[in-house]
């Protein structure tokens, strides 16, 4: 006898203001399947799993868990169903260790009132060998690569009793070589009896590890297939609306002696940081837990750091994530000072398009016109005696709309109404309608759909070809090998390559991200 499906929302249907995020959306999981939701950015993909972990009620629609009906009302009562989620924004508290994130609102006691983190780290490190992860317990999250932190939340959600994973763009921040280990983890899972969905826009991911694929555009399911009757061009033109037109970009070769930006001998040391003693603090004082574990705190973050980067080029930045790839983004974007060496910028306007947009380039709860002018709200177009000039910056912000091709309702709206892609699509619109001479783009196509990817590297190479010095991080290969003139390679805080895209391959730039080349 089969069994009913795990999971079945029927004409799901919500609203945000003018933005139908979703309409009579139909959607079913089975049991031990491994379903991909893909779509544009503002498809409705995200609001949907959303809806289903309880973030948001419906404005209309049915939801079936094991064929009961069910009114999801919040997270909580989402995670007693047997659900949980890793959002594309990690839900971590920084200054606590992997551990107290992981049991936190279901920490283990003995004696009915002691903390027992010993119970938990046993019970917690059979899981971790079970699907191959290697995560230090111990270990302040905000020391934690970026890929160690996201198999901290599926450890957290596992812990908490998931059936059913929900991962939300589970490999926008993750190196190549991370991403074959995530999908052995999911593959372990499925075999264990979990369901998993996964929201993307990577079709070649989708076609890898999926075993069922459904399409989303304009809020709406347009199709459901199994992965084995369809290929990534029909689900490029269903999410599209319309065949892919491959499109190229002109590369004009540009002359210039004078670097735009010059490091020489930079050097960041590891230094303490505040919140670590806060974390000991409440580790030793309130949950009782062993003390956090410095990761080789001596060893410096940037280590003798050369590099120019001159007017007209792109120069890429690969490396597995937790190299310094951040703290190099940090210390070029005025974060942090460095310890020694120089550091010179021939000019004085820099954009910068952070890789985490919720933390470093939008303020969520503001309205969207006003993000469009963060950083530049002391400019004359747009603030006149210490007053804000509501229209002009009404009438710009509807120009980079048009211009970026951005999905708004109200411009009025706060920008956490955006899907994520359309909110990062706002970032990279402000900073580079700022007229920079030099860009630091720091994964900027993060999260984004096919047609948003492209917009974005068209207009980097623009920037480029008018003669101005980009500077690209990316943890995606096939990237920095299209947009890069050259590609300096990070591993252990050194740059231990530079390498020309014609003259490489990702074998070499892995092996050389690996420290092996």
């Amino acid at each position: 006898m089969e069994h009913p499906p795990i999971i079945e929302m029927r004409r799901i249907n919500k609203q945000f203001g003018k933005v139908q995020a979703n309409a009579d959306v139909d959607f079913t999981l089975r049991h031990s399947e491994i379903h991909a939701i893909v779509g544009e950015n503002g498809a409705g993909k995200s609001t949907l799993m959303k809806i289903l972990y309880g973030l948001y009620r419906p404005d209309a629609g049915e939801i079936f868990v094991d064929g009961r009906p069910v009114t999801i009302s919040s997270p909580r009562h989402a995670m007693r169903l047997g659900l949980g989620m890793v959002q594309q924004h990690f839900t971590l508290i920084p200054v606590f260790t992997a551990l107290q994130n992981i049991v936190l609102a279901k920490e283990p006691r003995k004696f009915g009132t002691l903390l027992d983190y010993q119970q938990a780290e046993k019970r917690i490190t059979a899981l971790t060998a079970q699907l191959g992860f290697d995560v230090p317990l111990n270990t302040l999250v905000e020391s934690l690569p970026i890929g160690t932190q996201q198999h901290t939340e599926i450890l957290k959600v596992l812990y908490h009793g998931a059936d059913i994973l929900i991962m939300d763009e589970p490999t926008a921040v993750l190196a190549p070589q991370e991403v074959e280990g995530l999908f052995n983890c999911m593959h372990n899972l499925k075999n264990e009896g979990k369901s998993l969905i996964i929201i993307t826009h990577k079709l070649d991911e989708v076609m890898a590890i999926a075993d069922t694929v459904t399409v989303m555009r304009n809020g709406q399911s347009v199709a459901t297939s199994p992965i084995a009757d369809t290929n990534p061009d029909a689900l490029a033109e269903m999410m599209l609306g319309e065949p892919v037109i491959p499109t190229s970009v002109t590369r004009e070769q540009l002359e210039n002696t004078t670097p735009m930006l010059h490091l020489e001998k930079v050097t960041l040391s590891a230094d303490s940081d505040a919140r670590k003693g806060l974390a000991q603090f409440i580790s030793r004082h309130v949950h009782k837990a062993p003390l956090p574990n410095p990761r080789e705190s001596s060893k410096p973050h940037l280590d003798q750091i050369d590099l120019a980067i001159f007017p007209g080029e792109i120069v890429g930045i690969a490396g597995v994530e937790g190299n310094g790839q951040t703290q190099l983004v940090e210390v070029l974007t005025g974060l942090r000072q460095i310890h020694s060496g120089n550091l010179t910028l021939n000019g004085e306007r820099l954009a910068h398009i952070p890789a985490d947009r919720h933390r470093h380039g939008i303020s969520l709860s503001d309205r969207i016109d006003d993000n469009f002018i963060i950083g530049h709200h002391k400019n004359r177009r747009y603030c006149r005696h210490g007053m804000l000039q509501r229209k002009s910056i009404q009438r710009a912000t509807l120009n980079a709309l048009d211009k970026y091709q951005i999905r708004v309702g109200d411009i009025a709206h706060p920008i956490k109404t955006l899907s994520g892609g359309n909110q990062q699509k706002v970032v990279v619109a402000r900073e580079l309608e700022g007229r920079p001479e030099l860009i630091i783009a720091a994964h900027p196509t993060r999260g984004l759909d096919i047609h948003a990817a492209r917009f974005v590297h068209s207009r980097l190479i623009h920037a480029r070809n008018r003669a101005k010095a980009v500077l690209l991080v990316s943890s995606e290969l096939d990237e920095l090998l299209h947009l890069s003139d050259r590609i300096a390679v990070m591993y252990d805080g050194k740059i231990v390559g530079v390498v020309k895209p014609a003259e490489t391959n990702k074998r070499e730039l892995g092996a050389l991200m690996l420290g092996l080349g």
